[in-house]
């Protein structure tokens, strides 16, 4: 009765894996040898167990004689844990009421609970709960069962671990709590339910990335939206001292820094390199981006301005930093492209930025895309838009603001021409009257 299959398993086994109890009393009374193993450290009781066979169970554990019930396979598994890893509940239950023991870990350092929260079994995960175990049991990676649950996505058995109690706030070997695998895998609900239960969302992990980090690399925009709206700490920095709005920059991450700077960050803040966020989004050559926190950092400043002004023409609703393509600003954004194409010299565009307080770094961020004898023109039209954003944005005249920056920078003739220009149209919204 020794014969084996290529793949290690002999008739007994066999009977044991497939289910067939009579096959399997006729070999035992013919004399097989009931401790035999597959190469795997499979015995009868494993193979009846994983595949779910109770009533073989049930003539294992009753009929026959020296079964060890907590007896382990190669990779340190017992019934039990096969049971519980494979969702087998019926068979749980009656290793439970034969006396296994319910904690004991494989080579991994999985227990049961383990292995039932990764693979989403509820209802083996619910019945280990009841009989009493360490919910925070941690395996060789400091994984608890929360973590597993997390990383494969099954809800319901988060919410099993922490209705019964588990630390939401235990941290693997390599810093990583539940929200981080989350917010690595882009589990919106999942990371939602962990917050409802007061996990710490600003955890750092080895590498000193928290979840919102993870989220922005990953581009899983929901979970940025949601750590934003929980108010999460914006202004954390990785080991290379990176902010999540480092990250969004370096990768042309439009939509999550528009999230970020909308929430409101420090934009000084520098990377390992001394680049800031604007460095970082000009150095990649992303445009838009760079342009949207030059935006954000001269709205900031006028916000900080007028904080205690009673204007009313701002709504914060409407904030943005994106592109403006409304049809209300057309007009004098077709002004501008002249000005800047047709009318400014080489530099003027500068001398404006400087009048309206544009800083040498905003300058810089500016200057760095395009090169050669006509670059002033697409730095100036850069220039000028992000100077408008910020004049709509605080509820101001465009041609009346265009007039007196001309003006002060000793271009009287050009700022005529230009207010003649920008009130030629009468459809335009921002017509200069009070000239």
């Amino acid at each position: 009765m020794c014969f084996t299959f290529k793949f290690g398993m002999n008739a007994l086994l066999l009977a044991a894996w497939f289910g067939h109890l009579r096959v399997l009393q006729i070999l035992v009374n013919a004399g097989a040898k009931i401790s035999c193993q597959n190469k795997d450290g499979l015995n009868i009781l494993h193979c009846a167990a994983q595949r779910g066979h109770i009533k073989v169970l049930e003539f294992i554990m009753e009929d026959l004689e020296n079964i060890k019930l907590d007896k382990v396979d190669k990779l340190g598994k017992t019934a039990f844990h096969l049971a519980a890893e494979h969702g087998k509940m019926e068979v749980a239950e009656f290793l439970i009421g034969s006396g296994c023991q319910h904690s004991l870990k494989d080579k991994e350092a999985n227990t049961a609970l383990h292995l039932a929260a990764k693979n989403g079994h509820v209802d083996i995960l619910q019945r280990i709960v009841e009989i009493g175990v360490d919910l925070n049991e941690k395996n060789l990676e400091g994984l608890t069962a929360l973590h597993l649950a997390v990383e494969c996505g099954h809800l319901d058995c988060i919410r099993i671990l922490i209705d019964a109690g588990c630390d939401v706030n235990v941290q693997t070997e390599k810093g990583m709590n539940s929200l981080h695998y989350a917010a690595f895998h882009g589990h919106v609900d999942i990371a939602r339910t962990l917050i409802d239960a007061d996990i710490n969302i600003n955890a750092v992990n080895q590498q000193n990335s928290s979840a919102l980090h993870i989220s922005v690399l990953r581009n899983f925009s929901s979970i940025v939206k949601l750590f934003i709206d929980c108010e999460c700490d914006l202004d954390i920095t990785d080991y290379r001292l990176q902010t999540p709005l480092h990250i969004a920059a370096e990768n042309g991450r439009q939509d999550m820094a528009e999230m970020i700077l909308i929430a409101g960050v420090n934009l000084k803040l520098q990377d390992k390199q001394g680049k800031t966020s604007l460095d970082v989004a000009a150095r990649g050559n992303h445009i838009n981006l760079a342009d949207m926190i030059i935006k954000a950092d001269r709205f900031y400043k006028w916000e900080k301005d007028n904080m205690n002004s009673d204007s009313d023409s701002w709504v914060p609703r409407n904030l943005t930093f994106r592109q403006d393509h409304r049809l209300e600003t057309q007009h004098i954004r077709s002004v501008i492209w002249r000005l800047a194409t047709k009318y400014l010299k080489p530099n003027e565009w500068k001398k404006l930025a400087q009048h309206w307080k544009f800083t040498d770094a905003h300058i810089r961020a500016i200057e760095q895309q395009w090169t050669g004898t006509k670059s002033y023109r697409d730095h100036g039209h850069r220039m000028l838009l992000i100077w408008l954003h910020g004049v709509v944005m605080a509820g101001e005249n465009p041609v009346k603001g265009l007039y007196e920056g001309l003006v002060g920078i000793d271009r009287r003739d050009l700022a005529e021409s230009i207010r003649k220009m920008a009130n030629a149209d009468d459809s335009s919204p921002k017509k200069c009257t009070a000239m």
